[in-house]
């Protein structure tokens, strides 16, 4: 319903209903129905349509909690892009409840978030940067030269004048939209950027190979 990122998830078959100690009503007996007995503070309830549901900041904990921290990260920065929460509003669910299984993993979580990531590829190539010890980069960056605007980079180092793609499909569906992209990665080699791209199969697939990529184009650029 809020449109969050979520890794390699479909529809589920399964509908998650969290109901309070003593709550007479009863879900135990439906097929595909898996209840949650837990107490919910007011301000972490909201109604969409007359259903109650769980709010943004406490759906993004929950998740963040019982998630790997790739997935949970990628649902993370998608609420915080998407402007639905903040950074506080998520350290004030999290203070609420301090006892929590995987409350720490929820703070890592929260901590690495970021809301300029744009998608989940973005999200999940952030966390392999960090886990594979890579300086972390700017995201989102206007790069140029001599005051000229090229474009805007997913990732910068700005120490090696390292540039990271993060391509996903939409920026390569016509034949316009693939000789804009040559042509814009020429002028920043020109401008003396080093650029790497990667999709998705080798984000997550081969993610030692994207960081080799990015390590060699480190030690190309000669920065130091």
């Amino acid at each position: 319903m809020y449109g969050l990122g979520l890794v390699g998830r479909g529809p589920e078959s399964v509908t998650e209903i969290t109901k309070a100690p003593g709550d007479r009503g009863s879900y135990t007996g439906r097929l595909g129905v898996r209840v949650h007995i837990a107490a919910l503070p007011a301000d972490h309830v909201v109604s969409y349509r007359g259903v109650p549901l769980t709010s943004v900041p406490r759906t993004v904990v929950d998740l963040a909690r019982v998630l790997p921290f790739a997935e949970g990260v990628a649902v993370a920065d998608s609420a915080l892009h998407a402007g639905l929460t903040s950074k506080s509003a998520l350290a004030a669910v999290i203070a609420d409840c301090p006892r929590w299984r995987g409350l720490q993993r929820a703070r890592d979580v929260t901590g690495f978030s970021d809301a300029r990531a744009e998608s989940v590829l973005e999200s999940l190539s952030r966390v392999v940067f960090h886990q594979a010890g890579l300086p972390l980069p700017d995201l989102q960056v206007w790069v140029g030269d001599d005051g000229e605007v090229i474009g805007r980079a997913d990732f910068l180092w700005r120490r090696y004048n390292t540039i990271g793609e993060a391509d996903g499909a939409f920026k390569y569906q016509t034949p316009d939209r693939a000789r804009a992209q040559l042509d814009r990665d020429a002028r920043l080699r020109a401008a003396g950027y080093e650029v790497v791209h990667f999709t998705w199969p080798e984000i997550t697939r081969v993610p030692a190979q994207v960081v080799k990529a990015i390590q060699l184009a480190f030690s190309r650029s000669g920065a130091g």
